[in-house]
């Protein structure tokens, strides 16, 4: 059993058609973490994810479930777990896939390391971490794309887009949930780029990501695409940003410069 100390934590898992692994993955993280809750958000699952979820609320009190009316996107579902966390008084949020892709044997690596930060990610990317499973061409298309994000981001991290991740509840309120505009699987990338940003501490530390064993993968070429996009649009505001800034500036010391001379 994990000996790592930590805050108040509620593990969320967002759910959409996952009732071949749910119960798996709820039990096995109740197993090795049994200080954590877990909090299953579900979107109106057609396979009875949601009934499988109330079940298992129903013999374990650290169990809980958040029922939406539909699929909105990973993003809208997470930042309706992380207000559900902060209503009630959570310190610590972890995001967890419910396929078994994100093994809850090693939560406490992150949980672990979150004493000394903000936020903590468990990276594929980083040295000691790995993946399994995958083909050589979707490790291409993740590696390729965190590159891309990392450069045109300017964003220092190894693996922006993974899911395995914790958060303290008071770094969420600085990054400002009401302002995250990201609904899909995109919403990772922007709450790294916010976090970072907002001058929070942000560490990776190494995990296993495994591929899922049952179910449909909802990960897609046309969905990396979609994200990359957006993270082109986010470099080109912050670009134009800097630009103003660094002319309000000039026109700044211009007027003082002006100033100087005219009182001389």
């Amino acid at each position: 059993m994990n000996s790592v100390t930590y805050d108040r934590c509620v593990v969320i898992i967002p759910t959409y058609n996952e009732a071949e692994n749910i119960q798996d993955v709820v039990g096995r993280l109740r197993a090795v973490e049994p200080g954590v809750d877990v909090l299953i958000v579900d979107d109106n699952s057609p396979d009875g994810t949601g009934r499988i979820a109330d079940e298992l609320a129903s013999t374990d009190d650290q169990v809980h479930v958040l029922h939406r009316q539909g699929k909105e996107g990973l993003g809208v579902a997470y930042i309706a777990g992380f207000r559900w966390a902060m209503d009630r008084g959570y310190d610590i949020v972890v995001e967890m896939d419910a396929d078994g892709s994100h093994q809850p044997e090693q939560l406490g690596r992150l949980l672990g390391a979150i004493g000394s930060a903000d936020a903590v990610i468990g990276s594929r990317w980083v040295p000691g971490g790995s993946i399994a499973n995958w083909p050589r061409s979707r490790e291409l298309l993740s590696r390729g794309g965190n590159a891309y994000i990392r450069l045109v981001l300017g964003l220092g991290l190894r693996d922006v887009t993974a899911g395995f991740r914790a958060y303290r509840t008071d770094a969420l309120r600085t990054i400002g949930l009401e302002d995250v505009e990201s609904a899909g699987y995109c919403f990772q990338t922007d709450l790294s780029r916010r976090a970072v940003q907002a001058g929070l501490n942000v560490i990776e530390v190494p995990i296993d990501f495994v591929e899922r064993e049952r179910g449909e993968s909802k990960m897609s070429g046309d969905i990396m695409s979609e994200s990359l996009l957006r993270v082109t649009r986010w470099a080109i505001a912050d670009r134009a940003d800097q630009v103003r800034e660094r002319a309000k500036g000039v026109r700044s010391r211009l007027r003082r410069s002006a100033s100087g001379r005219a009182d001389s």
